[in-house]
């Protein structure tokens, strides 16, 4: 098989075509990643470590950890609180139809 020429071809191989179900299940999970950095990032830009962040928010240091790993499925009104009340952000979304 011949080496993929994009970035797309490459991902079509390792994780299937664009619309299937298995790609679906890639960029689910590349997204989750990408809010969990952003939140990582976040964190430490405001100085604050895990156990400080978890102080704040009334949780476990390890919830914190797990958030930052992307391996909790968080809640959207999760997300809103580590933003809005830890990180002293503000919550945005944009949906498409």
């Amino acid at each position: 098989m011949d080496k993929p020429k994009t970035f797309n071809e490459h991902l079509d191989r390792k994780y299937g075509e664009k619309g299937s179900k298995s790609r679906d299940d890639f960029n689910e999970r590349a997204q989750a990643y990408m809010i969990a950095e952003m939140l990582k990032s976040a964190r430490k830009e405001a100085h604050l470590t895990q156990q400080e962040l978890a102080d704040k928010l009334k949780v476990k240091r390890a919830y914190i950890s797990k958030i930052e790993r992307a391996i909790s499925d968080m809640r959207l009104s999760t997300l809103k609180k580590v933003v809005e009340e830890g990180l002293g952000g503000k919550l945005h979304i944009k949906v498409e139809l």
